[in-house]
């Protein structure tokens, strides 16, 4: 965890808390919805402390981690209307377009290595020029979210027929809803704050997230197994609004653009320790499994189709060329 606590110790300079700021520092407000748990929030420490010592006192950088500053979709909102400066948010995003929407395809990828290699393979930038085209908005990082999991009261999720009779909270658009249905689960909507009462009592059997959720809403105290499913992997976007872009010197948006790419691989090292952290506390508290990934990747092979047919392959391409197969 040295890494993490390195950024994370640097980050409070960054934020000012030295009280050394000079007072023309620009204001920076970089919001979440999702919790200080979270590697987007680890993410936009990165970002801040890397913006410093390239910048010393430019800039007084504030994190509101939580919804501190409003749900995912009114973050998008406001960055978009520049009343924000910049965000960090995840699959929000994919909303803006339904090519987007591969990300929430099954089994894309099989591991983190994958990913990466995928996104610099060419996948990023692709994202990126879509982003930017669509939403009114510039995409300074393409980090990590994270892959998600499933986690259930009755019984661990090694191969497709273990969902079968599972009520799940499920998250997400309609291919992540669809993929469970077919394997045999019935998705629920449950709120994300009410889902460890619903595991508690009994509403639902089990829950899909990513695994810094599961740890900080402590589903691990009323659920038994947590299977690593991986069905899901959600790319961090960090976004600021062209108004604020707009405003800053030629130098300043350079460095900008500059420390947001230059920071991705110890985004993804920061993410993997996180990750490595929250499973290890985890694991003395729940079991722990590894699933049969070959086997879901071939039962959830035809939704793809849909995507492709509406979309195209070009993002699906750029994907399996990286698998490494």
């Amino acid at each position: 965890m040295k890494l993490f606590k390195t950024i994370a110790a640097t980050a409070l300079l960054s934020l000012g808390v030295n009280g050394n700021v000079a007072a023309q520092a620009i204001e920076v407000r970089i919001a979440s919805h999702v919790s200080e748990f979270s590697p987007l929030h680890a993410q936009s420490q990165l970002f801040a402390a890397e913006v410093e010592k390239r910048l010393p006192g430019q800039f007084e950088f504030k994190l509101f981690p939580g919804g501190q500053l409003g749900k995912e979709n009114d973050l998008m909102t406001n960055v978009q209307a520049g009343s924000l400066e910049m965000i960090n948010v995840a699959s929000g995003v994919m909303k803006l377009d339904g090519k987007l929407g591969v990300f929430d395809l099954p089994w894309l990828f099989s591991d983190r290595a994958h990913v990466q290699r995928a996104m610099s393979g060419g996948l990023e930038d692709a994202i990126r020029s879509r982003i930017e085209e669509v939403g009114n908005v510039h995409v300074v990082g393409v980090y990590e979210n994270g892959f998600r999991h499933v986690i259930n009261s009755k019984r661990a999720v090694a191969e497709p027929f273990d969902l079968e009779g599972l009520k799940i909270r499920i998250s997400g658009g309609k291919f992540r809803q669809g993929v469970f249905q077919q394997m045999g689960a019935t998705p629920q909507k449950v709120s994300w704050g009410e889902t460890f009462t619903a595991l508690q009592s009994g509403v639902v059997d089990g829950a899909e997230a990513a695994t810094y959720g599961f740890y900080e809403q402590k589903h691990f105290e009323v659920a038994n197994h947590l299977s690593l499913t991986s069905h899901v992997y959600t790319p961090s976007f960090l976004l600021a609004s062209k108004t604020f872009m707009d405003s800053l010197s030629d130098e300043q948006r350079s460095v900008l653009i500059d420390v947001g790419r230059g920071i991705t691989e110890q985004a993804y090292e920061v993410s993997a320790e996180l990750e490595a952290k929250y499973f290890e506390e985890m694991k003395g508290k729940l079991s722990i499994n590894e699933v049969d990934l070959e086997a879901f990747q071939k039962a959830t092979a035809a939704s793809y189709d849909d995507y492709s047919g509406k979309h195209g392959s070009d993002y699906l391409d750029m994907v399996r060329a990286a698998s490494g197969n």
